[in-house]
């Protein structure tokens, strides 16, 4: 069953990954505004993406996370070429370096976290505190990027983005793992908020794709996500974090390789829609 879970988280990276690239596209092109909401190829996206999401939770529910959770990653090896056809190209070996690098710096610290199957449960009181502490950090991430361009705008927007996507992640973690088919339980408003999150999340995505550089968005919200995640998940859950001389070293090569990658694709042009220029009008001619 393990590898039937994940064949079938390959075939959902992939997914998530064209749908990133489509959706990037069209930000790209008009902009993270209403008008994306009337392009097709952007509908196409999100379904797509959606749809390789569901396929990642199918896969969590036949193998176990640590043999899924690497191929999830992976999909920032499958979005940068995507991307890169989108605009008619080949992607430039520094994108698939970068690319390679973050994602192996990811599994890297992922592979160090303990697995245990535990019950979670988040009190009132500490969930309003973790979604006050994203706020700021998408805020901060917010005024940083009205004053900043290129790069630095499209990494701080996607930190947020991937702040909110964590709590996602961590909402969903609390309400699916404490169902226990008791849908009297849902009854909670943890469950209203995921909707809500999962909205904010998206907007700060598209703003960061609409920047150009989808390579270092792409890997910042998939660095930010998992890592948010963990630390979200060790102090509000209880879960387990990587402890013992052992895994300091391998978390600094890891990590090494994160920061590495993440520089590679900073330092890449932006892309960007060409369309080709409306003809001049005509000169009207002038009666003598």
């Amino acid at each position: 069953m393990i590898w039937v879970g994940v064949t079938i988280a390959l075939v959902g990276a992939l997914g998530y990954a064209l749908g990133a690239a489509l959706q990037q596209y069209e930000a790209v092109r008009d902009g993270a505004t209403l008008k994306l909401v009337k392009r097709r190829r952007w509908w196409v996206g999100g379904v797509i993406g959606f749809a390789g999401a569901c396929l990642h939770a199918v896969a969590l529910s036949v193998a176990p996370l640590v043999a899924v959770q690497p191929v999830s990653v992976a999909t920032l090896v499958f979005a940068v070429p995507l991307a890169a056809m989108m605009y008619g190209r080949k992607p430039h070996r520094a994108e698939i370096i970068g690319s390679i690098a973050v994602a192996a710096g990811l599994i890297g610290l992922m592979a160090l976290v303990p697995h245990e199957v535990t019950v979670p449960h988040m009190s009132n009181e500490g969930a309003i505190a973790f979604l006050a502490c994203v706020g700021v950090i998408a805020l901060v991430g917010d005024l940083v990027a009205r004053r900043t361009s290129g790069p630095v705008k499209a990494l701080v927007l996607s930190i947020g983005a991937g702040a909110v996507t964590a709590s996602v992640s961590i909402f969903v973690r609390v309400v699916g793992g404490g169902f226990g088919g008791d849908f009297g339980k849902l009854v909670h408003w943890f469950t209203l908020a995921i909707p809500l999150l999962l909205v904010c999340a998206i907007i700060l995505l598209q703003r960061s794709y609409a920047v150009g550089y989808f390579g270092i968005a792409y890997a910042g919200v998939q660095v930010v996500d998992p890592v948010t995640s963990v630390i979200a998940g060790a102090v509000l859950l209880g879960e387990p974090l990587p402890s013992g001389s052992a895994a300091v070293l391998p978390a600094l090569v890891a990590a090494g390789l994160l920061i590495a990658g993440t520089i590679t694709l900073g330092r890449l042009a932006p892309d960007s829609s060409h369309h080709a220029p409306a003809p001049a009008p005509k000169p009207v001619p002038v009666n003598s």
